[in-house]
């Protein structure tokens, strides 16, 4: 069984810290893992000038934040910030340590795992705790047509990556308080084999898909390619953005970022348009926290116009082009 004293860490990644909501998303669950584990919620910061990011840490839900700070961190090096997690690690003996599945999240997390010699358990969807204490990894497996559960009942720390947007972020209190370790940067960390000469932020052209207020989302009744297209202009028409099955992406008719379901995105939209989606439960566990979800279907009897406010039985393709005509007949008005 876990010790009263037994920590839960979350990586801060603060680089976009506005658009990339991750680290909060999962201190508010380590928050959740926290209680039967009688253990506290941490976050581990690397950088330079990061008061700001500390603060927000804290304020939404950290009980403990170990920081280094250095002008030499101001720029993720991979070398040296494993170097440092494994440290850390090492000193100060996590119970769980938690990543971002983000494209630094699937780098710097695997890394640090080999270092402590630990397991690690790659784009979880759900994370809970058994009644040994154990935390439980649900991740998908076989092309993301099963979910598997994970436990690491050996190795410390337990260790998972998981996806943005599957926890909601607990609200900014500004009256919270924590606990800062300020731990000094080693003098030998290893030197970069990397230099930086510059870079340049590139901001998103449209929201992320598990932001959006609006999603209009596709599947096979579409019926094709060019049909599947005409999703994105009514996207454009209602200010949201666009999903879609996994079937969808297998036949090339969208992106694989695109993707909302079990083992892809969740999204929470405040409306949900669902074209040509039968509703298997591979994509319905991703949209279950839509708020008003709009159905067009050819079949009454398929799962997702039960699950729909408001369920129209009619050809997809035929209901799209009928809204983007008059949105865009009132837009002109």
């Amino acid at each position: 069984m876990v010790t009263a004293k037994s920590e839960i860490w979350v990586f801060g990644d603060y680089r976009n810290y506005f658009q990339n909501r991750v680290t909060l998303q999962l201190i508010s669950r380590a928050t959740d893992l926290a209680r039967p584990l009688n253990a506290t919620v941490c976050t581990t910061v690397f950088g330079c000038n990061t008061d700001e990011w500390v603060g927000e840490y804290i304020a939404h839900g950290a009980q403990k934040v170990y920081l280094v700070e250095d002008e030499s961190l101001k720029n993720y090096s991979s070398d040296r910030y494993v170097t440092l997690m494994e440290r850390l690690a090492r000193q100060y003996r996590p119970e769980i340590i938690l990543v971002g599945a983000t494209s630094f999240g699937r780098e710097f997390a695997p890394r640090v795992a080999k270092r402590l010699g630990t397991g690690l358990t790659a784009d979880c969807v759900g994370l809970d705790v058994d009644d040994d204490g154990l935390l439980v990894q649900t991740a998908p497996a076989f092309g993301g047509n099963l979910l598997t559960k994970i436990v690491t009942p050996h190795k410390r720390p337990q260790m998972a990556t998981v996806r943005p947007g599957v926890f909601r972020e607990i609200p900014h209190n500004y009256e919270a308080t924590g606990e800062i370790v300020r731990v000094p940067l080693p003098k030998d960390l290893p030197a970069d084999r990397i230099r930086i000469t510059g870079y340049e932020h590139r901001p998103p052209l449209t929201q992320k898909l598990e932001d959006a207020a609006v999603v209009v989302c596709g599947g096979r009744g579409m019926g094709g390619k060019a049909k599947f297209k005409n999703l994105f202009e009514l996207a454009r028409l209602l200010g949201g953005e666009v999903g879609a099955t996994r079937p969808v992406v297998y036949a090339q008719w969208a992106d694989e970022d695109t993707l909302v379901g079990q083992a892809d995105r969740h999204i929470r939209p405040k409306v949900l348009f669902s074209f040509g989606i039968s509703g298997a439960i591979q994509h319905t566990a991703g949209i279950i926290d839509a708020g008003f979800i709009i159905a067009v279907n050819k079949n009454p009897n398929a799962p997702m116009m039960k699950m729909a406010d408001v369920a129209i039985v009619a050809d997809a393709n035929q209901v799209c082009l009928a809204l983007i005509k008059e949105l865009r007949k009132r837009l002109r008005g």
